[in-house]
């Protein structure tokens, strides 16, 4: 290895390894972004044009947020589409990220583009590699912001295996990368199942009933609409302000971001806040509590968790609401549910107070939601219905999270050889996937 290298250890590399330049092996391209101001070259868009946030880590960019005109692709581009299959990396704020481009398009100038062509260099061991690069190596400290410019690009530092070996590091790779994109098209699909059933069995009910016309629309004959305030066990309550100067240490105190738009059964909390305690006992949570969020934007308006067995206190914010329910009339189960469906979201869409920045709902509106109610055991039946295709999410993503490691490990490990692909099993790898 002759080249005067800064970055990469090149005495912990296997003697058969070498290493180049990243300018030696490509011959990339800087893009280009079309005045703003003259809209002819955005007008009646007709060619993608890529950004980094159209790019996925590792992923195909089939489609584009924004077209350039004709007049662009002439005047701007000189008809100089990059092609198909052409591999595309950012280098400005975000560094590193590498994406194909799954169909001809121009790109912004925060993005290069290339196709190794050399026959020392594998297509997806490069593409593969570059994502690893610790890039702060190669920034210029003098500039402010995170960039890279023409000159730090071509030095970027390459470890290369030998051929046979690059092309068994990226199919092992690529093996965990469709695993994890084979479970996360699991979750999306069952979710968008799981939204289905929600509104079947919210309006149908489970035991093939008649229905009926009620002020929420179709519901078996048998049941009951009500307004959630009639079957309240705990009177609403709005959450506690604290200056975030008081954050950082002491009682556990929910925030928005502690459980998702599809509602969460909450046992922690992220976040400390310091309290007396009055406040805690005033607004202390308990199990079988559930909250509503009271003030966001109209999308993660309503947004709602049920509070579960907690180990230590737990108080909530003042953008949220707490309340429980009489079990002896509905399951919080089921309310639970119900307050996440599509059916409930319309209802507090409809009452909300809007503002440009965010809208609210007060205790009144959450009160007189309406709720239909079926008998408890129906109740049981369907907040079971629902649970057992949350599980299916839940495994999933458990899953995904557990492949993305085993991704990170592996990419960091084959790269700089601190394991050996000969060392690896690939049958358990393939059953890991799996």
């Amino acid at each position: 290895m002759s080249l005067d290298l800064k970055h990469l250890d090149t005495e912990s590399l296997p003697t058969e390894w070498t290493a180049e330049l990243f300018g030696n092996i490509v011959d990339f391209k800087l893009g280009k972004t079309p005045p703003r101001a003259g809209s002819i070259y955005w007008k009646n868009g007709k060619y993608p044009w890529v950004s980094i946030s159209d790019m996925t880590p590792h992923g195909v960019v089939m489609k584009t947020a924004e077209k350039v005109s004709q007049e662009a692709y002439d005047k701007i581009f000189r008809g100089q589409l990059v092609p198909e299959g052409s591999l595309l990396m950012s280098f400005k704020l975000t560094i590193g990220r590498v994406s194909q481009l799954g169909i001809p398009a121009f790109h912004n100038e925060a993005i290069i583009s290339f196709r190794p062509d050399c026959e020392s260099v594998n297509y997806d061991f490069l593409r593969y590699y570059l994502s690893q690069i610790n890039y702060k190596d190669y920034q210029d400290t003098a500039i402010k912001g995170q960039t890279l410019n023409k000159g730090k690009l071509k030095s970027l530092e390459i470890a290369l295996p030998p051929l046979l070996e690059q092309k068994k590091i990226a199919h092992i790779l690529s093996m965990v990368q469709r695993a994890i994109e084979t479970q996360e098209r699991i979750i999306q699909i069952t979710t968008e199942l799981k939204k289905a059933l929600m509104q079947k069995l919210f309006t149908e009910g489970l035991h093939n009933e008649p229905q009926k016309q009620t002020e929420i629309g179709l519901i078996p004959e048998s049941w009951e609409v009500v307004e959630l305030g009639t079957i309240f066990q705990k009177e609403p309550q709005n959450g506690i302000y604290k200056h975030k100067r008081e954050y950082g240490t002491g009682t556990q105190i929910l925030r928005i971001d502690d459980f998702g738009n599809d509602g969460d059964v909450v046992t922690k909390a992220r976040n400390l806040v310091r309290l007396s305690s009055n406040e805690i006992d005033s607004y202390g949570l308990e199990a079988g509590d559930i909250v509503i969020n009271r003030v966001n934007s109209l999308s993660h308006l309503g947004k709602t968790a049920l509070i579960g067995e907690i180990r230590s206190e737990m108080v909530f914010e003042s953008n949220m609401m707490r309340f429980s329910v009489d079990e002896a009339k509905v399951r919080k189960q089921y309310v639970f549910k119900f307050l996440n469906s599509p059916v409930t979201k319309k209802q507090i869409v409809g009452t909300a107070k809007r503002a440009v920045a965010q809208s609210s709902i007060n205790q009144g509106d959450v009160k007189s939601i309406l709720v239909p109610k079926p008998s408890l055991v129906e109740q049981e039946e369907i907040a079971g219905a629902l649970e057992a295709i949350e599980s299916k999410i839940a495994t999933a993503g458990r899953k995904t999270a557990a492949l993305q490691e085993l991704f990170r490990t592996l990419l960091h490990e084959l790269m700089t050889a601190k394991t050996r692909v000969h060392d690896l099993e690939i049958p358990r790898l393939e059953l890991a996937a799996n």
